[in-house]
C-alpha cells in the first residue's frame, strides 16, 4: 500500500482548568498514523491562547507531556499535508486574531474549490502565511465573524463557501465547536470522560486513549457547540447531499480499533477478507497479511476458506507508514518489513494487501517472498481497483501513477511478479 493520509484532529473542553496538554498529547499519540509531518497543540489560558507545534512526530515535537499551562479548552492536529508545503509554517492548529476575538483551528480534509477561494480572498487583501487550505478556512470564517453575532453562526456561514472535505475543530476564548461537511468525507466524533470532559477527535480510538466514553459521529453537515451554555446541535447543513464518507478509512486510514459511523473499522476489513475468499477462493496452504492494514483482511480470508493463517511479513515497529513522509517512496520497504523464511519457505501462499495504488510496493514483497523460498504467491486485494484521483484529502490528485489505470488485473499480476 503507498498511499497516504490526510490529517487526525482532536480537542477537549472541561468544567474546570485541566492538564489539557497531556490530554491531548496522548490523544495525537493515538492518531499518529493520520500524519506524521508535524503535531501542534493550542492550550486557552483563560482566553489566552499558548501552542506548541513543530515538525516532526509526536514524540520528537513532545519529547514528554508538554509543558503548557492548564486550561479549559484546548485543540490539537497531527498533520499530513495534501494541500501546501511540508514544515513549520503549514503546522497546525492555525491561530488567528480577529476584531471580535480570535480562534485556533484544526482540519482534516481538502478543499476542491481551495485556489478558487484563495485567488478571491487574495484580490480582497488577504496575505496568506502558508500554503494550507485550512488558513483559508480560517479567513473565511474572521471574515464572517465580523458580521455574525456567534462564532458558530460565522462557522456555518462559511460551510455555504467550502467544498470539499473537512472534519473541523475550532476552539474561541469561550467555545469548542466542531463541524464535518455535509457530505461526511472525514469521520468526527466525540465523547465525555467520567471527569466530564468533552473530547472531539478524528476517530474513536484517540477518546479511548484519554479514558473518553464514545458518545456519538456527528452527522455529515452538523456543527456541534460546546459552551458555556452546555451543548447544542445545528444542522442547517445536514441532509443538504448524500453520505460520501471515504472509504478507505475503512480499508487503511483508520487505526482498527476505531468506530466509524456505527462500524467496526476491524469488523469492516474481516467482513472484507471473508467476500475475498468467496469471490476468490484459494488452492493454498496459509494465508499471510501485508502488515499492518492487510491483516484483518488476511484473517477474514482464512476464516471463510479454512486455510490456516500465519505470520509471514514481520514489520518494524519503529519505522513509520512506509510512504508517509513526502518522497523517498521506493526504498523504504526492505527496511520496514521481513519475510519469515521458516514460515513461508515452501508454501503455497496467498497473499493478502488491503489495496494496490502504484504496485511498488506489492512488486518488492512479491520478491521478496520468493527470495524466502515461497513455492507459489496467489495474491488477492480486499479493496476494489483504485482507478481514479481523489481530490478529497487522499494524496492521489493524478491517474498517472494508479497502476489500474493503465493495466487490467492479469497484466497486474504480471507486472507484480
Amino acid at each position: 500500500m503507498s498511499i497516504h493520509e490526510e490529517c487526525g484532529v482532536f480537542g477537549l473542553i472541561a468544567p474546570k482548568p485541566i492538564d489539557a496538554a497531556s490530554m491531548c498529547y496522548y490523544g495525537l499519540y493515538s492518531l499518529q498514523h493520520r500524519g506524521q509531518e508535524s503535531c501542534g497543540i493550542v492550550v486557552n489560558d483563560d482566553g489566552i491562547f499558548v501552542s506548541q507545534k513543530d515538525a516532526g512526530l509526536v514524540r520528537e515535537v513532545f519529547p514528554a507531556p508538554p509543558a503548557l499551562p492548564e486550561g479549559r479548552i484546548a485543540v490539537a492536529h497531527t498533520r499530513y499535508g495534501t494541500t501546501g508545503a511540508s514544515g513549520r509554517s503549514n503546522c497546525q492548529p492555525i491561530e488567528v486574531n480577529h476584531q471580535k476575538g480570535r480562534m485556533a483551528l484544526a482540519h482534516n480534509g481538502n478543499l476542491s474549490n481551495a485556489a478558487a477561494l484563495r485567488s478571491q480572498l487574495e484580490l480582497q487583501g488577504a496575505i496568506f502565511h502558508t500554503t494550507s487550505d485550512t488558513e483559508i478556512i480560517a479567513y473565511i470564517v474572521t471574515e464572517e465573524r465580523l458580521a455574525a453575532p456567534s462564532i458558530e453562526e460565522a462557522l456555518s456561514r462559511a460551510m455555504d463557501t467550502l467544498e470539499g472535505a473537512y472534519s473541523l475543530i475550532l476552539m474561541s476564548p469561550q467555545k469548542l465547536i466542531c463541524a464535518r461537511d455535509p457530505r461526511g468525507y472525514r469521520p468526527l466524533c466525540y465523547g465525555q470522560t467520567e471527569e466530564g470532559v468533552y473530547v472531539a477527535a478524528s476517530e474513536s480510538c484517540a477518546l479511548t486513549a484519554v479514558g473518553a466514553r464514545f458518545i456519538r459521529d456527528l452527522e455529515p453537515g452538523e456543527i456541534l457547540i460546546f459552551g458555556p451554555d452546555g451543548i447544542t446541535s445545528r444542522r442547517e447543513h445536514c441532509g443538504r447531499e448524500h453520505k460520501r464518507l471515504c472509504v478507505f478509512e475503512y480499508i487503511y486510514f483508520a487505526r482498527p480499533d476505531s468506530v466509524i459511523d456505527g462500524r467496526s473499522v476491524h469488523e469492516a476489513r474481516v467482513d472484507a477478507g471473508r467476500a475475498l475468499a468467496r469471490i476468490n477462493p484459494p488452492d493454498a496452504d496459509l494465508v499471510i497479511g501485508v502488515p499492518d492494514s492487510g491483516l484483518d483482511a488476511a484473517i477474514g480470508y482464512s476464516r471463510e476458506s479454512g486455510v490456516p493463517y500465519g505470520i509471514g511479513l514481520i514489520k518494524n515497529k519503529y519505522i513509520g507508514r512506509t510512504f508517509i513522509a513526502p518522497g523517498g517512496r521506493l526504498n523504504k520497504v526492505r527496511i520496514k518489513l521481513s519475510a519469515v523464511e521458516p514460515v513461508v519457505r515452501g508454501k503455497k501462499l496467498v497473499l493478502i494487501d488491503d489495496s494496490i495504488v502504484r504496485g511498488t510496493t506489492s512488486r518488492r514483497i512479491v520478491a521478496m517472498l520468493r527470495e524466502a523460498g515461497a513455492a507459489e504467491i496467489h495474491m488477492r486485494v480486499s479493496a476494489p481497483p483504485f482507478l481514479y484521483p481523489c481530490y478529497y484529502g487522499t494524496d492521489i490528485d493524478s491517474q498517472e501513477n494508479l497502476i489500474a489505470c493503465r493495466h487490467t488485473v492479469e497484466e497486474t499480476a504480471r507486472l507484480i511478479g
